[in-house]
This record gives structure tokens, sequence and C-alpha cells, in this order.
């Protein structure tokens, strides 16, 4: 079977990285499905490739954000997330209860967008902001409180 070229393909070899079966696989389902945990990853990897080790998911998801293919997110409380959305300084909407996440564009332009009060000697490059709420999912369930 002849490889066909794919954009991903092209995102490894710019960054330097070895195309793999299990990089490609890694980085085509979370293109598919951003904000997932390195067990959703693998999981949906293991559907595609078979036999594929949780290990070599984790070295692929690490490897891929080195090389900033690949964001690592970590909401308080929740398993760190993992999206192919770099490069901007977007933000996220992160559910309290469920820690479902979605992106949320910078409202006030380029990186860091916000600037500390104080410095420290630090020269800022990226603002991580989390905005925290619950889901419409959430929002619509009972919750463990009402139930006593």
């Amino acid at each position: 079977m002849p490889h066909r070229e794919s954009p991903v393909r092209d995102h490894l070899r710019a960054a330097g990285l070895r195309v793999t079966a299990p990089r490609l696989a890694v980085l085509e389902w979370l293109s598919e499905h951003p904000h997932a945990t390195a067990d959703q990853v693998a999981a949906g990897v293991r559907d595609a490739l078979g036999s594929v080790s949780t290990q070599a998911v984790y070295d692929v998801l690490g490897a891929c954000t080195h090389a900033e293919l690949v964001r690592r997110i970590e909401p308080a409380g929740h398993p760190a997330r993992f999206e192919t959305r770099t490069g901007d300084n977007h933000h996220h909407l992160v559910c309290r209860r469920c820690g479902h996440a979605e992106d949320v564009d910078c409202v006030r332009g380029a990186a860091p967008c916000l600037r500390p009060s104080h410095l420290g000697g630090f020269a800022v490059e990226e603002a991580e902001v989390v905005f925290w709420g619950l889901c419409p999912a959430c929002q619509q369930a009972p919750s463990a409180e009402s139930g006593r």
C-alpha cells in the first residue's frame, strides 16, 4: 500500500520527528478529539492501530508536546488533557463537575494578552486562563448535593 501524504506527516517532519504509525495515529485521533486525556487518546489509537502500549502513547504525547505539535492543559483537579491547537493564545472553559473543556479565543489580542501587576524579572510569553463553571450537560443533571 503506498504511503499517502498528509498534513500530519508534514508537521512531524517539520518538527524534526520521525513519522511513525503511533505518532500519526495519536495526532490524527487527537485532531478529531481535542481536550482528550492520555487514556482516551490511548483507547482511540488502539481502535485505529490495534495493539499499542499506553507507554508508547505517553511517549508520543510527550515528544509532540515538546515539539509544540500538541498542547497539554492541566485543569486543577482533573487529568491532563491534550489538543493539537497550538501556536495561538487561546484559553479554556472547563466544567467543574465532569472536566469537559472547550476552547475560547483570547479576547485581548496577541500573546500574552494579559500582564501581571508584578513581573519579578520574568519575561512573560503567555497567559493561560481557565474559566470554570458547569457545562450544559452538568447544568441539566441533578447534582449529588440535591439528592440529599
